[in-house]
Protein backbone atom coordinates (compact mmCIF):
# COMPACT_ATOMS: atom_id res chain seq x y z
CA UNK A 1 0.00 0.00 0.00
CA UNK A 2 2.80 2.39 0.96
CA UNK A 3 4.70 1.60 -2.23
CA UNK A 4 1.63 2.38 -4.34
CA UNK A 5 1.26 5.74 -2.58
CA UNK A 6 4.87 6.60 -3.33
CA UNK A 7 4.76 5.50 -6.95
CA UNK A 8 1.26 6.84 -7.60
CA UNK A 9 -1.31 5.28 -9.84
CA UNK A 10 -1.43 6.13 -13.51
CA UNK A 11 -4.24 8.54 -14.35
CA UNK A 12 -5.28 10.35 -17.48
CA UNK A 13 -5.91 14.06 -17.66
CA UNK A 14 -8.88 15.59 -19.49
CA UNK A 15 -7.17 15.05 -22.86
CA UNK A 16 -5.93 11.54 -22.21
CA UNK A 17 -2.29 12.14 -21.25
CA UNK A 18 -0.93 9.82 -18.59
CA UNK A 19 0.62 10.95 -15.30
CA UNK A 20 1.08 9.48 -11.84
CA UNK A 21 -0.70 10.41 -8.63
CA UNK A 22 -2.61 8.47 -6.00
CA UNK A 23 -4.42 11.63 -4.91
CA UNK A 24 -7.87 12.31 -6.33
CA UNK A 25 -7.55 15.82 -4.90
CA UNK A 26 -4.35 16.37 -6.88
CA UNK A 27 -6.01 15.11 -10.06
CA UNK A 28 -9.01 17.40 -9.58
CA UNK A 29 -6.77 20.38 -8.90
CA UNK A 30 -4.75 19.68 -12.05
CA UNK A 31 -7.94 19.62 -14.11
CA UNK A 32 -8.94 22.92 -12.50
CA UNK A 33 -5.51 24.35 -13.35
CA UNK A 34 -5.83 23.28 -16.98
CA UNK A 35 -9.27 24.85 -17.29
CA UNK A 36 -8.21 28.09 -15.58
CA UNK A 37 -5.01 28.40 -17.62
CA UNK A 38 -6.83 28.05 -20.93
CA UNK A 39 -9.68 30.36 -19.98
CA UNK A 40 -7.46 33.02 -18.37
CA UNK A 41 -9.12 32.22 -15.06
CA UNK A 42 -8.12 33.97 -11.86
CA UNK A 43 -7.62 30.75 -9.92
CA UNK A 44 -4.94 29.07 -11.94
CA UNK A 45 -2.01 29.67 -9.57
CA UNK A 46 -4.10 28.55 -6.58
CA UNK A 47 -5.15 25.39 -8.44
CA UNK A 48 -1.53 24.50 -9.27
CA UNK A 49 -0.53 24.99 -5.64
CA UNK A 50 -3.46 22.84 -4.46
CA UNK A 51 -2.34 20.06 -6.78
CA UNK A 52 1.25 19.96 -5.54
CA UNK A 53 0.14 20.28 -1.89
CA UNK A 54 -2.21 17.32 -2.32
CA UNK A 55 0.58 15.15 -3.74
CA UNK A 56 4.16 16.48 -3.41
CA UNK A 57 5.41 13.33 -5.19
CA UNK A 58 3.50 14.10 -8.41
CA UNK A 59 6.10 15.32 -10.89
CA UNK A 60 3.47 16.87 -13.17
CA UNK A 61 1.90 18.89 -10.35
CA UNK A 62 5.30 20.15 -9.18
CA UNK A 63 6.32 21.15 -12.72
CA UNK A 64 3.09 23.09 -13.28
CA UNK A 65 3.45 24.76 -9.88
CA UNK A 66 6.97 25.89 -10.85
CA UNK A 67 5.64 27.55 -13.99
CA UNK A 68 2.65 29.06 -12.18
CA UNK A 69 4.68 30.87 -9.52
CA UNK A 70 7.76 31.73 -11.60
CA UNK A 71 6.77 35.32 -12.55
CA UNK A 72 6.42 36.37 -8.90
CA UNK A 73 8.52 33.84 -6.98
CA UNK A 74 11.62 32.58 -8.83
CA UNK A 75 12.98 30.86 -5.70
CA UNK A 76 9.68 29.03 -5.19
CA UNK A 77 9.68 28.02 -8.85
CA UNK A 78 13.19 26.58 -8.49
CA UNK A 79 12.09 24.57 -5.45
CA UNK A 80 9.08 23.13 -7.28
CA UNK A 81 11.22 22.33 -10.31
CA UNK A 82 13.70 20.50 -8.08
CA UNK A 83 10.82 18.53 -6.51
CA UNK A 84 9.60 17.57 -9.97
CA UNK A 85 13.11 16.43 -10.94
CA UNK A 86 13.34 14.30 -7.77
CA UNK A 87 10.17 12.45 -8.79
CA UNK A 88 10.95 11.82 -12.43
CA UNK A 89 12.03 8.25 -11.69
CA UNK A 90 8.43 7.03 -11.52
CA UNK A 91 7.04 9.63 -13.89
CA UNK A 92 5.37 8.85 -17.21
CA UNK A 93 6.83 9.83 -20.57
CA UNK A 94 4.35 12.69 -20.72
CA UNK A 95 5.42 14.06 -17.35
CA UNK A 96 9.06 13.90 -18.38
CA UNK A 97 8.26 15.78 -21.58
CA UNK A 98 6.39 18.51 -19.68
CA UNK A 99 9.26 18.78 -17.20
CA UNK A 100 11.70 19.18 -20.09
CA UNK A 101 9.77 22.10 -21.58
CA UNK A 102 9.26 23.84 -18.25
CA UNK A 103 12.84 23.41 -17.06
CA UNK A 104 13.93 25.28 -20.18
CA UNK A 105 11.38 28.03 -19.45
CA UNK A 106 11.79 28.63 -15.71
CA UNK A 107 14.98 26.83 -14.73
CA UNK A 108 18.34 28.44 -13.99
CA UNK A 109 19.50 27.83 -17.54
CA UNK A 110 16.50 29.38 -19.30
CA UNK A 111 16.77 29.04 -23.05
CA UNK A 112 13.82 30.11 -25.19
CA UNK A 113 15.04 28.28 -28.29
CA UNK A 114 15.48 25.05 -26.32
CA UNK A 115 12.03 25.47 -24.79
CA UNK A 116 10.48 25.97 -28.23
CA UNK A 117 12.19 22.90 -29.66
CA UNK A 118 11.09 20.80 -26.70
CA UNK A 119 7.52 22.03 -27.15
CA UNK A 120 7.61 20.92 -30.78
CA UNK A 121 8.77 17.47 -29.71
CA UNK A 122 6.21 17.25 -26.90
CA UNK A 123 3.33 18.23 -29.18
CA UNK A 124 4.45 15.77 -31.83
CA UNK A 125 4.12 12.96 -29.27
CA UNK A 126 1.16 14.40 -27.32
CA UNK A 127 -0.85 16.48 -29.82
CA UNK A 128 -3.87 16.74 -27.50
CA UNK A 129 -1.88 18.70 -24.93
CA UNK A 130 -3.28 22.13 -25.73
CA UNK A 131 -2.04 23.46 -22.39
CA UNK A 132 1.53 23.04 -23.65
CA UNK A 133 0.43 24.54 -26.96
CA UNK A 134 -0.78 27.63 -25.09
CA UNK A 135 2.56 27.92 -23.30
CA UNK A 136 4.44 27.58 -26.58
CA UNK A 137 2.34 30.38 -28.05
CA UNK A 138 3.12 32.57 -25.04
CA UNK A 139 6.81 32.05 -25.77
CA UNK A 140 6.31 32.96 -29.41
CA UNK A 141 4.40 36.10 -28.40
CA UNK A 142 7.21 37.35 -26.18
CA UNK A 143 9.71 36.61 -28.93
CA UNK A 144 7.57 38.51 -31.45
CA UNK A 145 7.21 35.45 -33.70
CA UNK A 146 3.61 34.90 -34.92
CA UNK A 147 4.79 32.68 -37.79
CA UNK A 148 6.12 30.14 -35.31
CA UNK A 149 3.01 30.47 -33.17
CA UNK A 150 0.86 29.58 -36.18
CA UNK A 151 3.13 26.64 -37.00
CA UNK A 152 2.62 25.28 -33.48
CA UNK A 153 -1.16 25.38 -33.66
CA UNK A 154 -1.30 23.98 -37.19
CA UNK A 155 0.82 21.04 -36.01
CA UNK A 156 -1.90 19.84 -33.62
CA UNK A 157 -5.08 21.25 -35.17
CA UNK A 158 -6.17 17.96 -36.83
CA UNK A 159 -6.29 16.19 -33.43
CA UNK A 160 -8.17 19.01 -31.65
CA UNK A 161 -10.95 20.10 -33.96
CA UNK A 162 -13.53 19.46 -31.22
CA UNK A 163 -11.89 21.95 -28.84
CA UNK A 164 -13.09 25.57 -28.75
CA UNK A 165 -9.74 26.66 -27.29
CA UNK A 166 -7.87 25.57 -30.39
CA UNK A 167 -9.67 28.10 -32.57
CA UNK A 168 -8.81 31.04 -30.35
CA UNK A 169 -5.20 29.86 -30.46
CA UNK A 170 -5.44 29.64 -34.25
CA UNK A 171 -7.05 33.07 -34.59
CA UNK A 172 -4.40 35.05 -32.71
CA UNK A 173 -1.33 34.35 -34.86
CA UNK A 174 -3.48 34.70 -37.98
CA UNK A 175 -4.52 38.22 -37.03
CA UNK A 176 -0.95 39.09 -36.02
CA UNK A 177 0.06 38.03 -39.53
CA UNK A 178 -2.61 40.26 -41.06
CA UNK A 179 -4.81 37.35 -42.19
CA UNK A 180 -7.98 38.98 -40.89
CA UNK A 181 -10.56 36.93 -42.81
CA UNK A 182 -9.01 33.66 -41.64
CA UNK A 183 -8.68 35.00 -38.09
CA UNK A 184 -12.34 36.00 -38.00
CA UNK A 185 -13.45 32.58 -39.25
CA UNK A 186 -11.31 30.84 -36.62
CA UNK A 187 -12.58 33.03 -33.77
CA UNK A 188 -16.19 32.55 -34.83
CA UNK A 189 -15.67 28.79 -34.98
CA UNK A 190 -14.42 28.82 -31.38
CA UNK A 191 -17.41 30.91 -30.30
CA UNK A 192 -19.79 28.55 -32.09
CA UNK A 193 -18.53 25.79 -29.79
CA UNK A 194 -18.45 27.98 -26.68
CA UNK A 195 -19.81 31.54 -26.84
CA UNK A 196 -18.01 32.33 -23.56
CA UNK A 197 -14.53 31.49 -24.87
CA UNK A 198 -12.89 34.74 -23.80
CA UNK A 199 -9.83 34.32 -26.03
CA UNK A 200 -11.94 33.89 -29.16
CA UNK A 201 -13.99 36.93 -28.08
CA UNK A 202 -10.79 38.92 -27.66
CA UNK A 203 -9.41 37.86 -31.02
CA UNK A 204 -12.63 38.69 -32.87
CA UNK A 205 -12.44 42.16 -31.31
CA UNK A 206 -8.90 42.49 -32.68
CA UNK A 207 -10.26 41.84 -36.16
CA UNK A 208 -13.06 44.39 -35.75
CA UNK A 209 -10.62 46.96 -34.39
CA UNK A 210 -8.01 46.47 -37.10
CA UNK A 211 -10.70 46.78 -39.78
CA UNK A 212 -12.13 49.93 -38.12
CA UNK A 213 -15.42 48.22 -37.32
CA UNK A 214 -15.52 50.14 -34.07
CA UNK A 215 -19.26 50.08 -33.32
CA UNK A 216 -19.36 46.34 -34.04
CA UNK A 217 -16.41 45.87 -31.70
CA UNK A 218 -17.83 47.80 -28.74
CA UNK A 219 -21.30 46.31 -29.04
CA UNK A 220 -19.92 42.78 -29.32
CA UNK A 221 -17.46 43.11 -26.46
CA UNK A 222 -19.89 44.79 -24.10
CA UNK A 223 -22.36 41.96 -24.76
CA UNK A 224 -19.61 39.48 -23.85
CA UNK A 225 -18.41 41.32 -20.73
CA UNK A 226 -20.41 39.25 -18.17
CA UNK A 227 -18.23 36.27 -19.12
CA UNK A 228 -15.05 38.14 -18.11
CA UNK A 229 -15.80 38.29 -14.39
CA UNK A 230 -13.75 35.20 -13.58
CA UNK A 231 -10.83 36.28 -15.78
CA UNK A 232 -7.39 37.32 -14.57
CA UNK A 233 -6.81 40.98 -13.84
CA UNK A 234 -4.95 41.17 -17.13
CA UNK A 235 -7.58 39.82 -19.50
CA UNK A 236 -10.50 41.45 -17.70
CA UNK A 237 -8.93 44.90 -17.95
CA UNK A 238 -7.39 44.18 -21.35
CA UNK A 239 -10.76 43.38 -22.88
CA UNK A 240 -12.12 46.63 -21.44
CA UNK A 241 -9.01 48.37 -22.80
CA UNK A 242 -10.05 47.17 -26.26
CA UNK A 243 -13.53 48.62 -25.72
CA UNK A 244 -12.10 51.97 -24.60
CA UNK A 245 -9.63 52.13 -27.50
CA UNK A 246 -12.43 51.43 -29.99
CA UNK A 247 -14.50 54.26 -28.52
CA UNK A 248 -11.40 56.46 -28.73
CA UNK A 249 -10.61 55.50 -32.31
CA UNK A 250 -14.21 56.16 -33.34
CA UNK A 251 -13.87 59.62 -31.73
CA UNK A 252 -16.82 58.96 -29.47
CA UNK A 253 -17.45 61.45 -26.65
CA UNK A 254 -14.39 61.42 -24.41
CA UNK A 255 -16.52 60.62 -21.37
CA UNK A 256 -17.32 57.18 -22.82
CA UNK A 257 -13.61 56.36 -22.85
CA UNK A 258 -13.04 57.75 -19.38
CA UNK A 259 -16.03 55.84 -17.98
CA UNK A 260 -14.56 52.55 -19.21
CA UNK A 261 -11.21 53.51 -17.71
CA UNK A 262 -12.66 54.56 -14.34
CA UNK A 263 -15.37 51.93 -13.92
CA UNK A 264 -14.06 48.86 -15.70
CA UNK A 265 -10.27 49.08 -15.60
CA UNK A 266 -9.29 50.90 -12.42
CA UNK A 267 -12.10 49.36 -10.34
CA UNK A 268 -10.24 46.06 -10.66
CA UNK A 269 -7.66 47.43 -8.20
CA UNK A 270 -10.29 47.27 -5.45
CA UNK A 271 -10.46 43.46 -5.58
CA UNK A 272 -8.54 41.50 -2.97
CA UNK A 273 -7.07 39.09 -5.54
CA UNK A 274 -6.16 41.78 -8.05
CA UNK A 275 -2.78 41.67 -9.81
CA UNK A 276 -2.07 45.40 -9.83
CA UNK A 277 0.71 45.32 -12.44
CA UNK A 278 -1.68 43.73 -14.94
CA UNK A 279 -4.14 46.58 -14.40
CA UNK A 280 -1.44 49.23 -14.76
CA UNK A 281 -0.39 47.74 -18.10
CA UNK A 282 -3.82 48.35 -19.60
CA UNK A 283 -4.46 51.61 -17.77
CA UNK A 284 -1.19 53.16 -18.95
CA UNK A 285 -1.65 51.89 -22.49
CA UNK A 286 -4.96 53.75 -22.64
CA UNK A 287 -3.64 56.92 -20.98
CA UNK A 288 -0.78 57.14 -23.48
CA UNK A 289 -3.29 56.98 -26.33
CA UNK A 290 -5.33 59.73 -24.70
CA UNK A 291 -2.19 61.84 -24.31
CA UNK A 292 -1.13 61.36 -27.92
CA UNK A 293 -4.56 62.54 -29.06
CA UNK A 294 -4.23 65.74 -27.10
CA UNK A 295 -6.29 64.75 -24.05
CA UNK A 296 -3.38 65.76 -21.84
CA UNK A 297 -5.23 66.91 -18.75
CA UNK A 298 -7.41 63.81 -18.18
CA UNK A 299 -4.40 61.59 -18.88
CA UNK A 300 -2.10 63.36 -16.41
CA UNK A 301 -4.88 63.72 -13.83
CA UNK A 302 -5.45 59.97 -13.81
CA UNK A 303 -1.73 59.22 -13.77
CA UNK A 304 -1.27 61.08 -10.50
CA UNK A 305 -3.65 58.69 -8.69
CA UNK A 306 -1.22 55.76 -8.95
CA UNK A 307 2.11 57.44 -9.63
CA UNK A 308 3.60 56.28 -6.32
CA UNK A 309 2.75 52.69 -7.24
CA UNK A 310 4.66 53.07 -10.51
CA UNK A 311 7.77 54.16 -8.61
CA UNK A 312 7.66 50.91 -6.62
CA UNK A 313 10.39 48.83 -8.24
CA UNK A 314 8.69 45.57 -7.23
CA UNK A 315 6.41 45.92 -10.28
CA UNK A 316 9.25 46.75 -12.65
CA UNK A 317 10.38 44.14 -15.17
CA UNK A 318 7.19 42.09 -15.02
CA UNK A 319 6.60 42.92 -18.70
CA UNK A 320 8.72 44.92 -21.14
CA UNK A 321 5.65 46.73 -22.40
CA UNK A 322 4.73 47.72 -18.86
CA UNK A 323 8.26 48.99 -18.25
CA UNK A 324 8.07 51.23 -21.32
CA UNK A 325 4.69 52.60 -20.28
CA UNK A 326 5.93 53.24 -16.73
CA UNK A 327 8.95 55.00 -18.20
CA UNK A 328 6.66 57.33 -20.16
CA UNK A 329 4.42 57.93 -17.12
CA UNK A 330 7.34 58.79 -14.86
CA UNK A 331 8.96 61.12 -17.36
CA UNK A 332 5.75 62.92 -18.38
CA UNK A 333 4.94 63.66 -14.73
CA UNK A 334 8.42 64.99 -13.94
CA UNK A 335 9.54 61.98 -11.89
CA UNK A 336 12.85 62.08 -13.74
CA UNK A 337 14.98 60.38 -11.10
CA UNK A 338 12.72 57.32 -11.06
CA UNK A 339 12.51 57.40 -14.86
CA UNK A 340 16.30 57.47 -15.15
CA UNK A 341 16.55 54.61 -12.66
CA UNK A 342 14.12 52.60 -14.77
CA UNK A 343 16.11 53.30 -17.93
CA UNK A 344 19.40 52.27 -16.30
CA UNK A 345 17.75 49.16 -14.89
CA UNK A 346 16.54 48.17 -18.34
CA UNK A 347 20.05 48.59 -19.74
CA UNK A 348 21.45 46.45 -16.94
CA UNK A 349 18.82 43.82 -17.57
CA UNK A 350 19.75 43.56 -21.24
CA UNK A 351 23.49 43.48 -20.50
CA UNK A 352 22.97 40.34 -18.39
CA UNK A 353 21.38 38.43 -21.30
CA UNK A 354 23.23 36.11 -23.64
CA UNK A 355 24.71 37.74 -26.73
CA UNK A 356 21.97 36.67 -29.17
CA UNK A 357 19.21 37.96 -26.91
CA UNK A 358 21.15 41.16 -26.20
CA UNK A 359 21.29 41.86 -29.92
CA UNK A 360 17.53 41.42 -30.29
CA UNK A 361 16.72 43.55 -27.25
CA UNK A 362 18.85 46.50 -28.39
CA UNK A 363 15.78 47.67 -30.31
CA UNK A 364 13.72 47.49 -27.11
CA UNK A 365 16.31 49.69 -25.38
CA UNK A 366 16.22 52.12 -28.31
CA UNK A 367 12.45 52.37 -27.91
CA UNK A 368 12.86 52.86 -24.16
CA UNK A 369 15.20 55.80 -24.77
CA UNK A 370 12.70 57.31 -27.20
CA UNK A 371 9.77 56.87 -24.79
CA UNK A 372 11.76 58.62 -22.06
CA UNK A 373 12.56 61.46 -24.46
CA UNK A 374 8.94 61.71 -25.57
CA UNK A 375 7.88 62.01 -21.95
CA UNK A 376 10.31 64.93 -21.68
CA UNK A 377 8.77 66.41 -24.85
CA UNK A 378 12.11 66.20 -26.68
CA UNK A 379 10.49 65.35 -30.01
CA UNK A 380 13.45 66.13 -32.25
CA UNK A 381 15.60 63.87 -30.05
CA UNK A 382 13.01 61.09 -30.38
CA UNK A 383 13.29 61.39 -34.16
CA UNK A 384 17.08 61.16 -33.97
CA UNK A 385 16.89 58.14 -31.63
CA UNK A 386 14.44 56.12 -33.71
CA UNK A 387 15.68 57.11 -37.15
CA UNK A 388 13.55 57.93 -40.20
CA UNK A 389 12.32 54.37 -40.86
CA UNK A 390 10.79 53.52 -37.49
CA UNK A 391 7.83 51.12 -37.46
CA UNK A 392 6.62 49.85 -34.10
CA UNK A 393 5.62 46.52 -35.64
CA UNK A 394 9.33 45.75 -35.80
CA UNK A 395 9.53 46.00 -32.01
CA UNK A 396 7.32 43.05 -31.08
CA UNK A 397 10.07 41.62 -28.88
CA UNK A 398 8.70 43.83 -26.10
CA UNK A 399 5.76 41.40 -25.81
CA UNK A 400 2.90 43.32 -27.37
CA UNK A 401 0.15 42.69 -29.88
CA UNK A 402 -0.21 44.82 -33.01
CA UNK A 403 -2.85 46.93 -31.28
CA UNK A 404 -0.73 47.37 -28.14
CA UNK A 405 2.45 48.31 -29.97
CA UNK A 406 0.58 50.60 -32.38
CA UNK A 407 0.48 53.36 -29.77
CA UNK A 408 4.21 53.82 -30.38
CA UNK A 409 3.47 54.38 -34.06
CA UNK A 410 0.98 57.04 -32.99
CA UNK A 411 3.73 58.61 -30.89
CA UNK A 412 5.95 58.48 -33.97
CA UNK A 413 3.42 60.27 -36.18
CA UNK A 414 3.07 63.08 -33.62
CA UNK A 415 6.86 63.31 -33.30
CA UNK A 416 7.32 63.58 -37.08
CA UNK A 417 4.85 66.46 -37.29
CA UNK A 418 6.14 68.35 -34.26
CA UNK A 419 9.77 67.87 -35.32
CA UNK A 420 9.03 69.47 -38.68
CA UNK A 421 9.38 66.25 -40.69
CA UNK A 422 6.11 66.92 -42.52
CA UNK A 423 7.00 65.24 -45.82
CA UNK A 424 7.97 62.09 -43.96
CA UNK A 425 4.79 62.30 -41.89
CA UNK A 426 2.64 62.59 -45.02
CA UNK A 427 4.34 59.56 -46.56
CA UNK A 428 4.08 57.40 -43.41
CA UNK A 429 0.49 58.39 -42.66
CA UNK A 430 -0.53 57.74 -46.26
CA UNK A 431 0.81 54.20 -46.02
CA UNK A 432 -0.96 53.59 -42.71
CA UNK A 433 -4.25 55.01 -44.00
CA UNK A 434 -4.10 52.59 -46.91
CA UNK A 435 -4.18 49.83 -44.28
CA UNK A 436 -6.79 51.48 -42.01
CA UNK A 437 -8.64 54.16 -43.93
CA UNK A 438 -11.49 54.16 -41.40
CA UNK A 439 -9.45 55.69 -38.54
CA UNK A 440 -10.36 59.40 -38.10
CA UNK A 441 -7.23 60.14 -36.02
CA UNK A 442 -4.95 59.17 -38.90
CA UNK A 443 -6.82 61.50 -41.26
CA UNK A 444 -6.61 64.35 -38.73
CA UNK A 445 -2.86 63.90 -38.39
CA UNK A 446 -2.57 63.82 -42.19
CA UNK A 447 -4.59 67.04 -42.41
CA UNK A 448 -2.24 68.68 -39.91
CA UNK A 449 0.84 67.51 -41.80
CA UNK A 450 -0.60 68.78 -45.11
CA UNK A 451 -1.41 72.14 -43.53
CA UNK A 452 2.11 72.55 -42.13
CA UNK A 453 3.49 71.57 -45.55
CA UNK A 454 1.51 74.36 -47.19
CA UNK A 455 -0.96 72.03 -48.92
CA UNK A 456 -4.19 73.64 -47.75
CA UNK A 457 -6.50 71.95 -50.26
CA UNK A 458 -5.21 68.49 -49.35
CA UNK A 459 -5.54 69.37 -45.67
CA UNK A 460 -9.20 70.30 -46.17
CA UNK A 461 -9.96 67.01 -47.93
CA UNK A 462 -8.29 64.98 -45.15
CA UNK A 463 -10.08 66.96 -42.45
CA UNK A 464 -13.45 66.46 -44.15
CA UNK A 465 -12.76 62.73 -44.39
CA UNK A 466 -12.05 62.60 -40.63
CA UNK A 467 -15.25 64.48 -39.85
CA UNK A 468 -17.30 62.19 -42.08
CA UNK A 469 -15.90 59.09 -40.40
CA UNK A 470 -16.55 60.48 -36.94
CA UNK A 471 -20.14 61.26 -37.92
CA UNK A 472 -20.61 57.76 -39.33
CA UNK A 473 -19.37 56.17 -36.11
CA UNK A 474 -21.43 58.58 -33.95
CA UNK A 475 -22.72 56.82 -30.82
Amino acid sequence: MAAAAVEGEVRRDMWGQEYRTSSAECAAALDAYYAAFLSFGRGRVAAALRAVAADPSCALAAAHAAHAVAPRDPAGAAAFLAAAADNLGNATDYERAVFGTLSAMVGEQRKEEVALQRHFELLKNFPRDILSLKRAQHLCFYLGNPDLSLKFVEQVLPENQDQNYIYGMLAFPLLELGKMDEAERAARKGLAINKNDVWSQHNLCHVFQQECRFREATEFMESCSPSWIACTSFLLTHNWWHVAVCYLEAESPLQKVLDVYDQNIMKELEKSDCEAAEVYLNALGLLLRLYVRGHVHPAKERLTTFLDALKDESIWHVEWLLDLLILWALSITGELKSAQNMLESLKSRVSSMDKDRQQVMQKALQLAEAVYQFGNEEHKTVFDTLGPDFDALGYKMIGASDEQVDVFNEVWYVVLISAGETSKAIDVLGKQIRKRDGAPFLWRLLAKAYSLDGRGADASVASEKADALQAAYSY
